[in-house]
């Protein structure tokens, strides 16, 4: 059985008080904050830079902080975020001249480098990375905005990887992002995923612990046992 962890998207918090927001979130349950970073280039929306993420530092924050880079170019980016404190950097495979490099970048900075995959993005473009990474975000919703639907077709794509991975024999975890919510974040489960973005299904809610729980009593591992039959008779 995986381990589960889930992260708090602070793109759906109320950014005027983003450090007692963050902190609530994860006194509320959560594993760690995903922030996203969109440059109103590679993605058409803006949200907020390195400096974000060095104020949650100063603020207290001490759980890991994973960087959803969905900016163009992506290097130089890589080391401000480092510098400000991110855990975990991702970025498109799109977005970069020469993937190999940046992940490189990543890791010397310190960090742990994953990949974003677009949901168009086909996972052969994993083919010779998979031993160059230490997880892969999936999108379940096209970046660029928060609190969109799950897209249904993910679930066979995160079963597609994580077959992929687990025949790899790499330690690769799969995350992810995109309209996760307590009514979905079983069949992702099931599906082969280990981590969960949540964002408006935790800061949309007026109890974050509440909630939280909620993702949490979804992820049981009695209920996964149960279901684990019932999946790989689909997938026959």
């Amino acid at each position: 059985m995986h381990h589960f962890w889930i992260a708090a998207s602070i793109l759906a918090a109320d950014f005027a008080r983003l450090g007692e927001e963050a902190v609530a979130a994860l006194q509320s349950g959560a594993d760690r904050i995903h922030f996203d970073v969109m440059d109103h280039h590679y993605v058409p929306n803006l949200t907020v830079g390195a400096m974000g993420c060095q104020a949650l530092r100063h603020y207290g924050i001490t759980a890991p902080i994973d960087v959803h880079l969905m900016v163009k170019p992506v290097d130089p980016l890589v080391v401000k975020f480092a510098q400000a404190g991110a855990t975990h950097i991702s970025f498109h495979p799109e977005a970069s001249e020469h993937i190999d490099r940046t992940l490189q970048l990543i890791r010397e900075q310190g960090c742990q480098a994953g990949l974003a995959l677009n949901p168009a993005t086909p996972l052969h473009c994993l083919d010779y990375l998979l031993n160059r990474l230490d997880f892969v975000l999936l999108m379940a919703v096209n970046p660029g905005f928060g609190g969109q639907t799950f897209l249904p077709n993910t679930l066979h794509k995160i079963s597609q990887l994580r077959q992929r991975i687990d025949e790899s024999g790499f330690q690769v975890q799969l995350s992810v992002d995109g309209g996760i919510t307590a009514d979905n974040i079983y069949s992702v489960a099931l599906a082969g995923c280990e981590g969960f973005i949540a964002g408006s299904a935790i800061f949309g809610q007026p109890d974050y612990r509440v909630a939280i729980d909620r993702l949490r009593d979804q992820l049981a591992p009695s209920n996964l046992v149960d279901g684990q039959e019932h999946w790989s008779n689909l997938d026959e």
